[in-house]
C-alpha cells in the first residue's frame, strides 16, 4: 500500500484490468436495459388491449420500470466515462484529493471518481 500511495497513476496493465471489469459491467448493464425496455414495450402493448393507463398496478409497474431504466442508463453513462478516463490515463485518480483511489474500491465501484477519504468528507463522517 505504501508503494501505491507514492504513485500518481495506475500502470497500463492495471488500467487494462479495470477496463476489463468495466466492459463486463457495461455488457451486463446493456443486457439488463434491453430486457427492461422489452418488458416495458410488451407491458405497454398488452396494457392498451386490457386496461386503461389509470390502472394503479400497471402505473406502479410502469413507473418502477422507468426508474430502473433511468438508473441503469446513468450507470451505463458513468461506466462509459470511466472508460474515457482509462484512455486518458486519468482513471483511478480522486477528483477531490488528487490521490489514487484504492484498487479495492475501484474493483467494487469501478466508475467512482472519489476515494473513500473524499467520500467520507462529503458525507460529513
Amino acid at each position: 500500500m505504501a508503494e501505491e500511495s507514492k504513485k500518481t497513476r495506475y500502470s497500463d496493465e492495471e488500467l487494462e484490468e479495470f477496463r476489463q471489469i468495466i466492459l463486463k459491467k457495461l455488457e451486463r448493464t446493456e443486457h439488463d436495459l434491453k430486457i427492461l425496455r422489452q418488458l416495458l414495450e410488451s407491458n405497454d402493448i398488452n396494457q392498451t388491449k386490457i386496461l386503461s393507463f389509470e390502472d394503479s398496478a400497471y402505473a406502479y409497474q410502469h413507473d418502477n420500470t422507468m426508474r430502473m431504466i433511468a438508473r441503469l442508463e446513468k450507470f451505463k453513462n458513468d461506466l462509459e466515462r470511466a472508460l474515457i478516463r482509462i484512455e486518458n490515463k486519468t482513471y483511478g485518480i480522486c477528483r477531490e484529493t488528487g490521490k489514487l483511489i484504492s484498487k479495492e474500491r475501484l474493483r467494487a465501484v469501478p466508475h467512482t471518481t472519489l476515494s473513500i477519504e473524499a467520500k467520507k468528507r462529503r458525507s460529513g463522517r
